[in-house]
Order: structure tokens, then C-alpha cells, then sequence
């Protein structure tokens, strides 16, 4: 549940940020590329993929890949279904997690810290960013109209670093979670659909 909770806080902080491009990457300061980000995705109220996750564990020489698809609306829900044989689905209700097995119809619940929260992001990114948010360092890469976001947790916890893509016009390419253990999640996106009009049933976990 620890790893899935690292990895939903990962997704739902980058789903607030862009990816692209053949041309030489070059460093910007970490204030721009998050305005950047935030003019990017001022005009996405909601949007859905498809996604490939490709773990690599430490301990273990294969990666596990699942295929799925995730959907988010402003401000504080997302969703995220894994296809099977490693079936799940989890639902982030602004700092409410709830996470549903289907084949053992077993489900379980935590709630994250304020600061965690969806509505809180939200809230930093409402207007134009002038400093960093507490508590992490950020590094900003700009690559023709890609924009990828690096961002490194000061505080404990799991993650050690987290890196999402996106195109310039807010669509979410790729995602990396790089864990203290060893662990590496990829997550790429595909078929983003944006301002489709998602409703509370695209958001149901059972």
C-alpha cells in the first residue's frame, strides 16, 4: 500500500505538469519551468490516457508491466485502473486514497496530510509562481516544446525523485518515480484525451 500511495502522490503532484521534442535539451530555471507548467495547464479541466507501467524492482531481475488507464479532473479527483493479471483500481479524492482489488474484492483506505493534497497543488498553481514550493527542490529541462519536470523530496519518505513529461499545451507524456530502495516506475501516456467533460461515474472505483 506504501508503494501504490508513493506512486498515486507522484501521479496526481505530475499530472499538474509536460514533455516533446528533437532538440537539444537545455536546463532553465526551475521557477520558469514550473510557470511554464502552470500556463500549460491552465486550460485542462480534466483529461484520460492510456498508460504502460513498466516497474523495475531492486531485487529482481524482470520488470513487471501492466497496461491500464487513469483519468483526472480538476481539482481533486483521480483515477487510475490496472488492467489484469495485476488488476487493481485506486481513486484520490483530494487527500482520501481508496484502493479496490477486483479479484479479491477487498478494498482499503487512507487519508494523506493536507499538504498532500490534490486542492492544495491546485491552490499554488492558481497563480503565476514567483518561488518554489516548500519542502522540495525542482529541476526544469526544456527540449523543443517539451518541458520535463524533476522534482526531489527534501522531507522522508519513499520517493527520492519523481520526473514527468509534457508537451507544452498540458499533455502528460511520461512519467519516472525513482524510489530510495532501488525501485523505478515508468509510466508512459498515450491517447490523452483533454476536456472531454468527465463526470463523477468516470470516477466510481466499483
Amino acid at each position: 500500500m506504501r508503494k501504490v500511495i508513493s506512486t498515486v502522490m507522484t501521479l496526481t503532484l505530475l499530472l499538474v505538469l509536460a514533455w516533446g521534442g528533437s532538440a537539444a535539451a537545455r536546463q532553465i530555471a526551475p521557477v520558469e519551468g514550473l510557470e511554464t507548467l502552470r500556463r500549460s495547464f491552465a486550460g485542462i479541466t480534466d483529461f484520460s490516457a492510456d498508460i504502460v507501467q513498466e516497474k523495475q524492482i531492486s531485487l529482481l531481475k524482470r520488470k513487471m508491466v501492466s497496461t491500464g488507464t487513469v483519468r483526472f479532473r480538476k481539482p481533486s479527483l483521480f483515477f487510475m485502473e490496472l488492467n489484469p493479471p495485476r488488476a487493481s483500481r485506486l481513486l484520490l479524492n483530494d487527500t482520501q486514497i481508496t484502493l479496490y482489488f477486483p479479484r479479491e474484492k477487498s478494498t482499503s483506505q487512507m487519508a494523506l496530510p493536507p499538504e498532500q493534497s490534490l486542492q492544495h497543488w491546485f491552490t499554488f498553481l492558481a497563480r503565476p509562481v514567483t518561488s518554489l514550493p516548500d519542502g522540495v527542490d525542482v529541476r526544469a529541462d526544456q527540449q523543443g516544446d517539451a518541458l520535463t519536470i524533476t522534482v526531489i523530496p527534501r522531507s522522508g519518505g519513499q520517493v527520492r525523485e519523481f520526473a514527468v513529461t509534457l508537451l507544452t499545451d498540458g499533455t502528460i507524456r511520461k512519467l519516472v518515480i525513482s524510489e530510495k530502495n532501488g525501485d523505478r516506475t515508468l509510466i508512459t501516456f498515450s491517447r490523452v484525451r483533454k476536456n472531454s467533460g468527465l463526470t463523477d461515474k468516470d470516477f466510481r472505483i466499483n
